[in-house]
């Protein structure tokens, strides 16, 4: 039932975006609103099961990186609006807010190893999406910040081949406060 509402989501998210942006003048600003709506729109669909868990900002993220995919933007690029979005949808339609920045960030991570793309330019970009998103539903965006970057790091452990290190160093350069949290994961 999980994977089979997870997959409906993905699709429907994908369906929606690609239509959305397809003929977008200004794709980027057009990317928060877009997944925000198809969010929102997606979990009152499906009623209270969704309401707890990662799986629906997960399965979010990934179809809206499939649908901007298939009118060609970078998802590096669009990264950040996708999770901003995602993440705010998620938190207006009643996930709680660590379960939206944790699913949407990790599958960012999981998203870019499927497409080949810079896993640590994925990373920054997505932890700066969480914040935003927060920060535009009036959430907490210093828990926020730790979460994102707890996820990132989680997400690219799993996914290997030297990934952690590379979200690390990237994290630390280009996202504010980075340094602090990581170097206190490592307590």
């Amino acid at each position: 039932m999980a994977i089979n509402l997870a997959n409906k989501v993905v699709n429907g998210v994908k369906g929606g975006v690609t239509s959305t942006l397809k003929g977008a003048a200004d794709v980027s600003s057009t990317i928060v609103a877009s997944v925000k709506d198809v969010a929102v729109t997606t979990i009152k669909g499906a009623g209270d099961l969704v309401l707890k868990g990662i799986q629906v900002p997960a399965s979010i993220v990934k179809g809206a990186i499939e649908g901007v995919g298939n009118i060609g933007v970078s998802v590096v690029k669009a990264v950040k609006g996708i999770v901003n979005g995602a993440v705010q949808g998620a938190i207006s339609g009643g996930v709680d807010q660590k379960d939206a920045v944790e699913g949407a960030v990790q599958q960012a991570i999981y998203s870019a190893k499927e497409l080949g793309e810079n896993i640590g330019d994925v990373a920054v970009e997505s932890v700066k999406g969480a914040i935003s998103g927060v920060k535009q539903v009036g959430g907490d965006t210093i828990s926020a910040t730790k979460t994102a970057i707890i996820a990132a790091l989680q997400a690219a452990n799993e996914v290997g081949g030297g990934a952690t290190d590379v979200v690390k160093a990237a994290l630390s350069d280009s996202v504010e406060g980075a340094k602090k949290i990581l170097d206190e994961i490592k307590k």
